[in-house]
């Protein structure tokens, strides 16, 4: 999958006027937490796996809907509760990210 897209694909989810360059840094910093939780410790893979694509878009997207309540743990306003797992990308999102097994060098 290309870059545009998962940049469609997510503009499609969210349905937001933000910018492709406010999108496309989403989908950066999603890339960034697979990779990191894919291959701990090794810093040499930029690239995201293809199986984890759509993941990459979905965990976009939970990002900029939560965008304005960043690391909230309770809230309740007439009637509506809202809490967060943890402050960053829930724990339940990255679990389907199997991290790579290697020989240390």
């Amino acid at each position: 999958m290309t870059d545009a897209e998962k940049l469609a694909a997510l503009k499609a989810m969210v349905g937001t006027s933000d910018t492709d360059e406010v999108l496309s840094t989403y989908l950066k910093l999603s890339g960034n937490k697979i990779i990191t939780k894919a291959f701990p410790y090794d810093d040499t893979v930029t690239e995201v796996p293809t199986k984890y694509e759509y993941l990459q878009i979905e965990i976009a997207a939970y990002m900029l809907n939560k965008r304005g309540a960043e690391g909230q743990t309770s809230h309740t306003e007439n009637g509506i509760t809202r809490q967060y797992e943890n402050a960053d990308v829930p724990a339940s999102m990255l679990k389907a990210v199997t991290p790579h097994c290697g020989v240390i060098r």
